[in-house]
């Protein structure tokens, strides 16, 4: 008898749940400070489709989430031009814990602690599935990237480098 492997209920598998949202759960041996990376590469995937969940924030310290594809970095001087701001920083590893609800390296878009903006790279929806963090370390789900439409309401940027 095959055993079924117990993924976590987070608060963003709750989400997807509540949301009637199709996604297929990994898990991965999680490394600090790996990754996109590690998780592309132990789940056999793309680092393109395998998506960033990054929690930045405005010189005024105002909160924000950006997803980004694994293997790009966000320019922060053009996301602060496009959205108005004056600068655009990656928030400290407690503040990002803070807001979220999810530890740095675990942390999904979905059921944050805090709603924030939600600015997604454009091109993510031309992917044919996204990865996407389920809301703890060593976890991706895989859904079609038009659900994060449906669930975030993400303004969309060009913003990769």
């Amino acid at each position: 008898m095959a055993t079924r492997t117990k993924y976590p209920v987070t608060q963003g598998i709750r989400v997807l749940r509540a949301a009637k949202v199709d996604y297929t759960p990994h898990l991965y041996t999680y490394e600090e400070r790996g990754g996109t990376e590690v998780a592309a590469r132990e789940l056999g995937l793309d680092e393109h489709a395998t998506l960033k969940t990054l929690i930045m924030e405005d010189e005024n310290k105002n909160p924000l989430i950006v997803l980004m594809h694994g293997d790009q970095e966000v320019s922060t001087k053009e996301l602060a031009r496009v959205i108005g701001v004056k600068t655009i920083k990656p928030c400290a590893p407690v503040v990002a814990n803070k807001h979220s609800g999810y530890l740095v390296g675990g942390t999904s878009p979905f059921g944050t602690r805090r709603k924030m903006p939600v600015y997604m790279e454009a091109s993510i929806l031309e992917l044919p599935k996204a990865y996407i963090n389920g809301g703890k370390r060593g976890f991706l789900v895989e859904m079609a990237p038009q659900d994060l439409i449906k669930l975030l309401e993400p303004i969309l940027v060009r913003v990769g480098i």
